[in-house]
């Protein structure tokens, strides 16, 4: 009996449909991850450059009051954008909400206002370099406050670290001029303090409400600063570039980042998207000298390096890029 040659052939059309689909699905999330690395890059170009633009704005608006615009337009865009999204917004009643709020005031709050005076009193690449030891103190406090272990990376990071800050502040505490340097670490020390506390908390909700509503919380605590120590506004800005700073700093520096963060932690791993966080001070170092005029010495440079590969060693070796990173102004 003749054998039809495409009796054979039917039982392989599963399979190669079935390997079609497969090397499509395959092509499609490797087109996805190439796209959420992207907005890695782009992430950390806008909140590099916020870091300028909160500078600028700061020639004529207060620090509390520039915090309080970009924090309250900040919450009301991640709460519309998590509406749209469907996603919960539920916090536990109780300790939970009282935690949550105690994190916002620490890692927002705190953050923000502290960078803010930073700026105000001395260079900006010099003031994103000592902040961005933030990671460094987090694995310290991990210690005392969690018993998190530290193996040979984290030790040589807070090695690097304290070498960066001595690079960086040796010179100036000789001269005396330190407030800049200080207001920078006490920032680093505050953000690093929240998420640590945060961890600790343990609060089970939705990621996006833990951001939204640290966010709200560090609003509060910064308009009623601003309230308390500012009094009501001076009047409006009279040069168009602060205008121009604050409309970035509101738009490309609070609202797209926390849009791209959560577009890109539901793409990439941790580490990948803790790569948006080490491009930060590094264009705020190149953004400082192109559109600032600030000309770090060789030795800012070493201390630059020393913090830079601090940071990296922490974030690119197992430790989780931060998820409440975007609750927080990077400037």
């Amino acid at each position: 009996m003749p054998v039809d040659p495409s009796a054979s052939a039917v039982p392989e059309a599963p399979a190669s449909a079935g390997a079609s689909a497969a090397a499509a699905a395959a092509a499609a999330a490797a087109a996805a991850a190439s796209r959420a690395r992207l907005l890695v890059v782009l992430l950390g170009v806008c909140w590099g450059l916020n870091w300028i633009a909160v500078r600028v704005a700061l020639h004529e608006i207060r620090p509390w009051s520039l915090r309080c615009i970009g924090m309250g337009l900040g919450t009301v865009t991640l709460l519309a954008w998590a509406a749209m999204r469907g996603r919960s917004l539920r916090i536990a009643p109780g300790a939970p909400r009282r935690r949550l709020a105690l994190a916002g005031v620490l890692n927002v709050a705190a953050f923000g206002v502290f960078t803010a005076f930073a700026q105000l009193a001395g260079s900006t690449s010099r003031v994103t370099m000592v902040t961005y030891t933030m990671p460094i103190w987090s694995v310290l406090f991990a210690r005392m406050a969690l018993g998190e272990r530290l193996d040979g990376w984290r030790l040589a990071s807070l090695a690097l670290a304290a070498a960066g800050l001595a690079v960086l502040i040796g010179p100036m505490a000789a001269g005396g001029a330190t407030a800049g340097m200080g207001w920078a670490l006490a920032a680093a020390l505050a953000w690093a303090a929240g998420t640590v506390y945060l961890k600790h908390a343990r609060i089970e909700a939705d990621p996006v409400a833990i951001a939204a509503w640290q966010l709200a919380a560090g609003f509060v605590a910064v308009a009623l600063g601003a309230l308390l120590l500012e009094g009501p506004p001076r009047g409006w800005p009279t040069d168009p570039r602060t205008w121009a700073a604050v409309a970035y700093h509101v738009l490309l520096g609070m609202a797209l980042p926390y849009l791209l963060w959560f577009a890109i932690v539901e793409r990439l791993p941790a580490s990948s998207a803790a790569l948006g966080t080490l491009l930060v001070p590094v264009v705020a170092v190149l953004g400082a000298v192109l559109l600032l005029g600030e000309r770090p010495t060789p030795v800012d440079a070493l201390g630059f390096a020393l913090i830079l590969a601090a940071a990296a060693a922490v974030l690119l070796r197992g430790t989780p890029a931060p998820p409440a990173r975007p609750t927080g102004d990077p400037a």
